[in-house]
């Protein structure tokens, strides 16, 4: 005769089924399911909460850039390809001078302080030229007869560097470092032969200082050798003094941020800035391209000041 048996559970609920096993083994099996979708749930329950977590903490986050406070230049390696480069040949008592690459110049000037015209450069049409010594020159850069910028340049001892700095009005000085590349040497005109900017020696010749400040509640305020508001929030702010039009935000994580830069609506330039886990150094990474076609690669590290 077979015996009823019954599912796990209340007695009076129990089913009779055709095999012989005891409610009181169905009922032990029920509390091992039961306890198996807790900890299912609990596991579920816990992921989310991390989930949620993070985001929080991605969104305070998005409030705070990493690089907030003051930092300057300790070194730079700058590539631009191809390079500016800057030519002066004598000629008959004047100076030949033709430049090329971001900036295009081409005329001849006599280095006895009068005005020469210089055709087709927006920024100045007329020069000044003057000789202090064998090793230093002086430019005035005019437009419509107003001077608009004091150009100093000054020899190496060596005879083989050049250093340039630019004076304007309302700006700090601009320093370029060039490196003789070719032409002989000069007796009597030691700034005569051909010249190449090194990029790198420039911007730590400059001394850089970067400013960078909260605005609001969740922007930051950059001031360096162009400057911008913007938050993260993945839209495009103006720029000012700089050779792109626009800038996009993006927080990586709590020490990165990328920055995107724009001109004529294209991408043309990108920035990835890394604050070191102390807090002490700042590292940018540049790629780029000039509106001349150039194509510039940087590392600029920094230091907190």
């Amino acid at each position: 005769m077979r015996q009823s048996i019954y599912v796990a559970g209340d007695e009076a609920s129990c089913t009779p089924l055709s095999f012989p096993v005891h409610c009181d083994l169905l009922d032990s099996i029920g509390m091992i399911a039961s306890r198996r979708s807790i900890r299912k749930f609990a596991f579920v329950a816990l992921v989310g909460a991390v989930q949620l977590g993070v985001a929080a903490d991605l969104r305070a986050a998005g409030s705070t850039d990493p690089r907030i406070g003051s930092w300057t230049l300790v070194s730079a390696d700058s590539t631009l390809t191809p390079p500016n480069k800057l030519t002066i040949t004598p000629m008959h008592g004047a100076v030949h001078v033709v430049m090329s690459g971001d900036i295009h110049l081409d005329f001849t000037a006599k280095p006895d302080g009068h005005e020469t015209a210089v055709p087709g450069n927006p920024a100045f049409d007329q020069i000044e030229l003057h000789r202090i010594n064998k090793n230093e020159a002086e430019v005035k850069e005019k437009k419509n007869g107003a001077v608009v910028a004091t150009v100093h340049d000054k020899i190496s001892k060596s005879g083989n560097e050049l250093s340039v700095t630019t004076t304007r009005a309302g700006h700090a000085d601009q320093v370029t470092v060039w490196t003789r590349t070719g032409g002989k040497k000069a007796v009597g005109d030691r700034l005569a032969g051909e010249w190449t900017q090194d990029l790198g020696v420039s911007r730590t010749r400059q001394g850089l200082v970067l400013k960078i400040e909260p605005s609001g509640s969740d922007g930051v305020r950059f001031s360096g050798d162009f400057s911008y508001t913007a938050r993260f929030d993945g839209k495009p702010y103006d720029l000012k003094n700089s050779r792109n039009d626009t800038v996009t935000l993006q927080l990586v994580d709590a020490r990165t941020v990328n920055a995107f830069y724009r001109r004529d609506g294209q991408v043309t330039q990108q920035d990835k800035w890394v604050v070191s886990g102390d807090g002490q150094q700042l590292t940018l990474t540049t790629t780029g391209t000039y509106e001349t076609g150039q194509h510039v690669t940087e590392k600029l590290v920094f230091k907190k000041q």
